[in-house]
């Protein structure tokens, strides 16, 4: 009984557990699968994780296959990938027994063609084109002499070389290199990092600021220069303060900092002649010109010593010059003794003519005429006040006389001004009433006439005023649009409303009348009461 169950158990198979079955088919498979070249596209891309691993998928349109990229492998990558780029993996295939799941370890990878990374360079400029990144309007001159000259490439290449042995030849200035990457998974952040960091150098502090920023790599294939298409390092190209010439590559190699740098060299030693002008060509121009300056000066010092000499002989000598003066001189020098002989000649006889007239008779008479005149006007100045006081003594007794009868006089025209004055202000007082009233019907008139022709009364019989919100009226209403605002006036108070019908665009206003200011009728000209 015991060897019939026996050979009825299904015990001729291998036994296995979980784990050596999950190691048996991750050996046969990375056994079958030992190299293999695979071609899809990147999905689920998120960069390298914390510990510098990048974990994503390769698809195509039927399957999907999980992939992984070791720290080191992704250091020695000649792009990024990025999410939807059609790549060609080369690695091995192999299973994760902790979820029953295969995947491929990628150790090299390499775009689908080079048309792939076009298209993705054309996507990326048409994207950071549109931003105006590389507007012409950004771009600045290149400084004539720098000073300073900042280049950012790698140290160790023959590109730094070329570049400190062109400036050196040149026109040797002062050159800091800030070495980076320029290859590699990460050469764009460090190349970007590095432009930033010259632009954020203060003038003036320990190490000097460049004028002048040159980004220089060699040549090499569109793999080799990535970096610098990379959207990091674009950004810091265009947003540099300082301005920066691109050199990567060889004169048909052309990369996205081409077009956002202020200007484009065709070679790392092509930058470096941009950057500085020839020294020995400056001394030669210099000395050309002042060659030039000295011949012009010459020259010109020629032309003005010949044309003085023109006018030195237009100009008379000096013996002509001073001889009509001389003569003049001559003449007045030879007619002053005679001229002080006359001149004394005739002083003396004015002076004895006059003092035959101050004999001591002469003057006695004279002065006795004048006292005599003296005393008649004396005597007339005594008259003259004498006459001047009996004059006003009879002013002053008439007024005397008419002081005494004024009262009398001024009681009768008080009188008569009281008895006009009474009469005047009773015909006043008729005036003023009969005025009065003429007005009162007057006004009463033209109060019924306004209350009559007001548009006050309609609105009391239910009507209403539509204003807009500048308080023009509205007459129609295809003159109002969706959601204006209105004002609607009653007779009793004014109200605000918004329009829930209308046309889509308000119709233009007419521009606002200018408001006249009602003048107020002139009150009929009274006539005098006097």
């Amino acid at each position: 009984m015991s060897s019939f169950f026996e050979s009825d158990s299904p015990s001729n198979l291998a036994e296995y557990s979980v784990s050596e079955l999950s190691g048996s088919i991750k050996r046969t498979v990375e056994q079958a699968f030992d190299q293999v070249r695979v071609r899809g596209e990147i999905s689920g891309y998120r960069g390298p994780h914390s510990s510098g691993h990048a974990y994503f998928a390769l698809k195509d349109d039927k399957a999907r296959i999980d992939a992984v990229i070791w720290k080191g492998t992704m250091s020695r990558l000649k792009f990024r990938p990025e999410e939807g780029m059609e790549v060609i993996a080369t690695g091995k295939v192999t299973t994760f027994p902790g979820s029953s799941k295969y995947q491929i370890v990628i150790e090299t990878l390499e775009p689908a063609g080079a048309g792939a990374l076009m298209a993705l360079i054309e996507e990326r400029k048409r994207k950071l084109g549109a931003e105006g990144l590389f507007d012409p309007a950004r771009k600045r001159p290149l400084p004539y002499m720098p000073k300073v000259i900042g280049v950012i490439t790698s140290p160790t290449g023959a590109v730094i070389r070329d570049i400190l042995h062109r400036i050196s030849d040149r026109f040797p200035v002062h050159v800091i290199v800030w070495p980076v990457r320029v290859q590699g998974e990460g050469s764009g952040n460090e190349v970007a990092a590095a432009i930033e960091g010259f632009n954020a150098f203060t003038p003036g502090g320990p190490i000097a600021r460049p004028d002048l920023l040159i980004v220089a790599r060699g040549g090499g294939s569109l793999e080799d220069l990535w970096s610098f298409n990379d959207e990091a390092v674009v950004r810091a190209a265009a947003n540099s303060q300082i301005p920066l010439i691109s050199a990567v590559g060889h004169e048909t190699d052309w990369t996205l900092i081409d077009y956002a740098s202020d200007q484009r060299a065709p070679t790392p030693t092509g930058a470096a002649e941009m950057a500085v002008p020839v020294k020995a060509d400056l001394e030669a121009a210099v000395s050309a010109l002042s060659a030039r300056l000295k011949s012009a000066v010459g020259r010109q010092m020629d032309n003005r010593r010949q044309s003085v000499r023109a006018l030195t002989r237009a100009l008379p000598s000096l013996d002509q010059l001073l001889a009509l003066p001389r003569r003049r001189f001559d003449e007045a020098s030879a007619g002053l003794g005679r001229g002080l002989q006359m001149n004394t000649a005739n002083k003396r006889r004015s002076f004895e003519r006059i003092a035959a007239h101050l004999r001591p008779d002469v003057l006695s008479t004279r002065i006795n005429e004048r006292r005599q005149k003296l005393t008649e006007r004396m005597i007339r100045a005594e008259r003259i006040v004498e006459r001047l006081l009996q004059r006003s003594a009879s002013r002053v007794s008439s007024a005397d006389a008419a002081l005494r009868t004024l009262p009398a006089r001024l009681l009768g025209q008080i009188h008569r001004s009281q008895d006009r004055l009474t009469s005047l202000s009773g015909r006043a007082d008729s005036a003023l009433l009969a005025d009065l009233r003429r007005r009162r019907s007057i006004l009463l008139a033209h109060g019924r006439m306004l209350q009559s022709m007001s548009y006050g009364s309609v609105l009391k019989r239910g009507y209403a005023l539509i204003r807009d919100e500048t308080g023009a009226l509205i007459g129609a209403a295809s003159a109002l649009s969706l959601n204006q605002a209105i004002k609607i006036q009653f007779a009793d108070d004014t109200i605000n409303a918004l329009t829930t019908e209308g046309s889509a665009t308000p119709p233009p206003q007419p521009a606002k009348k200018r408001a006249e200011k009602p003048v107020a009728a002139a009150p009929p000209k009274q006539g005098s009461l006097f």
